[in-house]
């Protein structure tokens, strides 16, 4: 599973939000039956592109992500808010979204 993201992507997360590019969808089943786009499943993996500054603690420091830019993520299947950007796909998530990181 790859991303097809351009390295550099010029929109950047508030506060405890990442930015997140989904893996491409499997193409066929483990028994080598090829699946139409309209029967892929969306993943539930990802990339992260780019992360915010970090939540505001009420002490006014900002607080620190657990995960950094080019970590491969796993999420609920509701998690995040889609967006196009310029013909990409991409989700916007909080931090709290992502149930792991993978490797």
């Amino acid at each position: 599973m790859a991303t097809k993201s351009k390295t550099k992507v010029n929109i950047r997360p508030l506060a405890d939000r990442v930015l997140v590019q989904r893996v491409e969808a499997e193409g066929k089943t483990a028994g080598g039956i090829l699946l139409p786009e309209s029967a892929k499943e969306k993943p539930k993996e990802g990339r992260i592109i780019s992360v915010g500054d970090g939540k505001q603690l009420d002490n006014g420091e900002r607080s620190t992500f657990a995960v950094k830019v080019g970590d491969r993520i796993l999420f609920s299947s509701y998690a995040g808010t889609e967006i196009k950007f310029e013909g990409e796909d991409y989700l916007i998530m909080r931090e709290d979204d992502i149930l792991g990181i993978v490797g």
